[in-house]
């Protein structure tokens, strides 16, 4: 499990990106010879130990571990960087704010191969597909319901989660999809439209040569790519490549007709139902609580929710380190130390859900982990503007973390939710409400108690009647069903709602502070006591209403505060002040890669 096998000769560095200056005598002798290729891409194990080293790349250093999945997809409607007041790189990153030579990013790879950051580590994840993929079609016969070909399909499958990855960060990028050689070391960067269409295509084949989930030893584990997966990332892509975004002459959708959203949208409802008409494809877990319970504990069994995950070993990985719910120290859950609790969902969120959600309370956290005596630590209220994800939890762990830097939890690349909410937008616009509504109903069937379902499920669903009342309903549900996953700016952005969602949340945070609008029924007063164990809370006052002491066992906690405005402007600095969040919607590419291009490189978007 959680295997990192580096085939030496894959290593071909993070030039591959970066395009820094090298000897073309280099690169016109292969890193793996012709006649090594013959030999490791025609045998299966061999191979397997290759394609592993595609996925080491996510865990290096700089890469998605400490990179990427920290940053992306933060300050949307429903997620925060709770250090924006800071001012720092990271805060920029996440405030639409991020310059080129921002220092958490800009990070020279010259003469230290692991420091290359993302993007230069995403183009080395690239380079060793490239030579998967090309090894395995000269030397591997690769059919499908061989071991050859399932290798061939992951491989293609990997570099489209790579190519993903760098088009919702970067926009237009530089396609490679072949190794990279002395003609093709400097290249400009393509239209995204021509690497969409590319692995929306490579996908297609991929599924042809995957099995579903447990139905070879290949794919009984959520590390291994599987038909499901690649069926779910394939339509994801399809509506990504289809929906509004920041070229570098306007937002808009793509002009490319095959990537028009009756194209797209078909392509995309049709791979989801046919996920959805398979009963071995995956299901939804029978409620919230156990579907991250499970994940926390490291369930890697697939066939379930869960599709794929970015497969991190043991001492490796980032998830509960950056996003757990804050811990103050050592303490029983974790030897890691002051963890957790860089981000969290906005305080508005927790009084958008439903009071009968049970979504909420696993999502949203009104507490942290205080300081350990003798290495017991206790819950604690926080501030009304800190909330933390409860989706990630050391105390739901069944491992004691000791690593000071890393956690070993997996990234869920993609859940079977997303097909669910994705099949009724896709059919929604093509058939009409009518044919979303039971996907949509399926979504909160799960969030909801059997007693209510009748109101919050069936009547609540039955009315939304026209494709905008039903759209409108997907777009709030995404948001309580994904809150915390960073799914939702990429979401945003092709719905062309990033900049007006931002501006409302900034104006719905401030009214929660004045306890004003829609908040102003909000309690200004907590209520706490310790249960039991004398360590968990019991909480009163979260819930509208709650405004009466519930005993004189209870202490009373202020529910007003925010951090100072002028000292922390965090709720101003949710994107930066003076800042078209659409002209910003995609990081520059770092001026390391810049200046290391041979002046093919340049950045777009007024950067």
């Amino acid at each position: 499990m959680k295997r990192h096998i580096i085939i030496l000769g894959l290593v071909v560095a993070g030039f591959l990106g970066s395009c820094q200056e090298l000897d073309s005598d280099f690169l016109e002798s292969p890193a793996i010879s012709t006649l090594d290729e013959s030999v490791i891409f025609s045998s299966a194990d061999l191979a397997k130990g290759a394609v592993d080293g595609i996925k080491d790349q996510f865990g290096q250093t700089n890469s998605y571990r400490g990179r990427f999945l920290p940053y992306y997809g933060l300050n949307t409607d429903a997620e925060w960087n709770l250090n924006l007041g800071a001012g720092d790189a990271g805060a920029d990153l996440s405030n639409y704010n991020a310059t080129p030579t921002n220092s958490v990013m800009n990070i020279d790879p010259l003469g230290n191969l692991n420091s290359l950051s993302t993007w230069g580590i995403m183009y080395s994840g690239i380079e060793r597909a490239n030579i998967c993929i090309r090894g395995l079609r000269r030397f591997g016969n690769p059919e499908p319901g061989t071991d050859l070909g399932y290798l061939l399909g992951e491989s293609l499958t990997l570099r489209a989660v790579y190519y993903a990855d760098l088009l919702k960060a970067f926009g237009d990028v530089v396609a490679r999809f072949e190794p990279i050689n002395s003609e093709t070391l400097y290249l400009a960067k393509s239209s995204r439209d021509v690497v969409y269409k590319q692995i929306i295509a490579d996908l297609g084949e991929a599924e042809a040569l995957v099995p579903w989930p447990n139905e070879t030893a290949n794919t009984n584990t959520t590390e291994k790519v599987n038909k499901t997966f690649v069926k779910a990332l394939r339509a994801r892509l399809a509506l990504a490549a289809s929906g509004f975004q920041r070229y570098p002459d306007a937002v808009r959708r793509s002009t490319d007709p095959e990537l028009s959203v009756e194209k797209m949208y078909q392509l995309a409802l049709d791979e989801c139902r046919s996920i959805l008409s398979n009963s071995s494809a995956g299901h939804l877990e029978s409620s919230f609580e156990t579907l991250w319970k499970k994940y926390n504990q490291e369930n890697i069994t697939a066939g379930g929710e869960s599709l794929w995950e970015i497969p991190f070993a043991s001492g490796r990985g980032r998830m509960l380190f950056t996003f757990a719910v804050k811990h103050s120290g050592v303490d029983q859950w974790q030897a890691q130390g002051a963890r957790g609790g860089a981000s969290g969902p906005l305080p508005t969120v927790f009084y958008d859900f439903d009071q009968a959600d049970s979504r909420r309370d696993v999502t949203c956290v009104p507490y942290r982990w205080g300081t350990p005596v003798d290495k017991v630590a206790k819950q604690e209220l926080v501030k009304l503007d800190t909330w933390y994800f409860g989706k990630f939890r050391y105390e739901w762990m069944t491992r004691f973390v000791t690593s000071s830097n890393d956690d070993g939890v997996n990234k869920i690349y993609m859940r079977y939710a997303e097909v669910l909410l994705m099949a009724a937008e896709t059919a929604n616009e093509l058939e009409g409400p009518a044919a979303a509504a039971p996907y949509l109903k399926q979504i909160r069937q799960r969030a909801f108690a059997p007693a209510v379902q009748a109101v919050k499920v069936d009547a609540y669903v039955n009315a939304l009647t026209s494709k905008t009342a039903m759209f409108d309903a997907i777009v709030k549900e995404h948001k309580f069903e994904f809150t915390g996953e960073m799914e939702r700016k990429q979401a945003l952005i092709r719905w062309n709602l990033l900049k007006t969602n931002l501006e409302e949340a900034k104006v719905k945070m401030t009214n929660l502070k004045n306890r004003s609008g829609e908040y102003a029924d909000v309690p200004t007063t907590l209520y706490y006591k310790y249960k039991e164990d004398n360590v968990t809370l019991d909480i009163y006052g979260l819930n509208r209403g709650e405004t009466v002491s519930p005993g004189v066992e209870y202490s009373s906690f202020d529910w007003t505060k925010f951090d100072d405005e002028a000292s922390k402007p965090k709720v101003i600095n949710l994107f930066k002040v003076g800042v078209n969040p659409d002209d910003r919607q995609f990081w520059p590419i770092w001026q390391v890669y810049i200046s290391g291009s041979n002046g093919k490189l340049t950045n777009d978007y007024n950067y």
